[in-house]
């Protein structure tokens, strides 16, 4: 085994074992949203006034369907920030894992096994027979 194949090796079970020591994690983003609600006597439809919020939000995909959560609380945003960003560390470090697999697959040399029966049966070629006319 090449220098270069060992040290690949070691690098994806390196990655591999960062992979296992991940914390909590979930897709989406956190955002903010402010707006106006419903109630026409409300504060918020005052001229001047920006609106409710800041609302924190979570938002994520499930099966191509958009999903929200509230965040009702510093906390609950914190720990959705949290989820969120080790998500991202999560999908940095497999692309890292596949890409040294790739060049693991590239590097190592084709092992010389036999053969088995049906790699040894050659296809056949087709015989097209011409119709007379």
């Amino acid at each position: 085994m090449s220098h270069a194949l060992a040290e690949l090796e070691e690098r994806r079970n390196a990655i591999a074992q960062r992979i296992a020591a991940l914390g909590d994690l979930r897709p989406g983003s956190v955002s903010s949203t402010v707006g106006r609600c419903g109630k026409s006597n409300c504060r918020c439809h005052q001229p001047g006034h920006p609106g409710h919020g800041p609302n924190l939000r979570l938002t994520y995909k499930v099966d191509g369907k958009t999903f929200t959560e509230s965040l009702p609380t510093p906390a609950a945003a914190r720990k959705a920030e949290r989820e969120v960003a080790e998500f991202r560390n999560f999908q940095q470090l497999s692309r890292e894992f596949v890409e040294t697999n790739a060049k693991i697959c590239h590097l190592r040399p084709v092992e010389g096994q036999p053969e088995t029966e049906q790699e040894k049966k050659r296809p056949k070629r087709s015989v097209k027979k011409s119709r007379a006319k």
